[in-house]
């Protein structure tokens, strides 16, 4: 029986979030260090690295950080290898760190930016995958999170590429769910318009008016895609996997 007092803990597990330092990122990394975990967070920007190891800490939790890009193999390596040498284990790997340097028609998209879409937001999730599997999670299960997006369910325009790369990572986590059951789950979230720094393009100009066109009447927050991140990687979905859950304040409905 689930104990409504714990269902949600994750207490003596560590969890690698990359670009955990703002957006759905930092909100699922501090979602997670509130529910008992360390963290490991993989994220570009040294600064931000910093202050976000020290609000953990004055939060009282525990975490390391990596700088580099969650597209580049080195990176990938010491983040893996720092969570089960510093931190013990591997138990939950959300890859959420993504980019999108393309906005305009798909068919206008020049090659450098179509490979440095699929090289962080394609390739980078499923070399972290690996990289988890053979250094914790083969032996000891685990859980893999992917932060896609309602983009890579249906075509939007302006950010096609990006949306394509989504497609492929839905796809992806389907497949790695039927290859790496039961010891591994593996499911997506796919965000509708979140209110963060990296998406302002499309909520900035008329904030209140998109706000209106959602049943729920208003634009995401991090929070709120943290909390179904938390529920993925909880003991609460234990018979879950190879699922996509959107969260987009009932957009898709209209």
């Amino acid at each position: 029986m689930i104990d409504p007092a714990t269902a949600l803990r994750l207490d003596g597990r560590v969890a690698l979030v990359t670009g955990g330092t703002r957006g759905i990122g930092r909100a699922i990394v501090e979602a997670y260090v509130a529910a008992g975990a360390a963290v490991c967070v993989l994220a570009r920007k040294p600064d931000e690295l910093d202050e976000t190891e020290r609000a953990v800490h004055e939060f009282g939790g525990t975490i390391v950080t990596v700088a580099g890009s969650a597209g580049e193999p080195t990176a990938i390596e010491e983040a893996v290898a720092r969570c089960v040498d510093e931190l013990g284990s591997l138990d939950i790997l959300v890859n959420n760190a993504a980019t999108n340097p393309a906005f305009g028609p798909m068919i206008e998209t020049e090659p450098a930016k179509v490979r440095k879409v699929l090289e962080v937001n394609l390739e980078g999730a499923l070399l972290l995958a690996q990289s988890a599997w053979r250094a914790w999670m083969r032996e000891h299960g685990g859980v893999i999170l992917n932060v896609a997006s309602v983009g890579g369910l249906r075509p939007s325009p302006f950010i096609g590429i990006y949306n394509a790369s989504k497609a492929a990572l839905v796809l992806m986590t389907r497949q790695l769910a039927l290859e790496l059951g039961p010891e591994v789950r593996v499911n997506a979230l796919a965000p509708g318009l979140v209110k963060t720094h990296m998406a302002r393009a499309l909520w900035e100009t008329d904030e209140e008016g998109i706000a209106a066109r959602h049943p729920m009447r208003r634009i995401g927050a991090p929070d709120d895609i943290a909390g179904a991140a938390l529920y993925l990687a909880s003991d609460t979905a234990a018979w879950l996997t190879g699922a996509v859950l959107v969260i987009d304040g009932g957009l898709s409905l209209v």
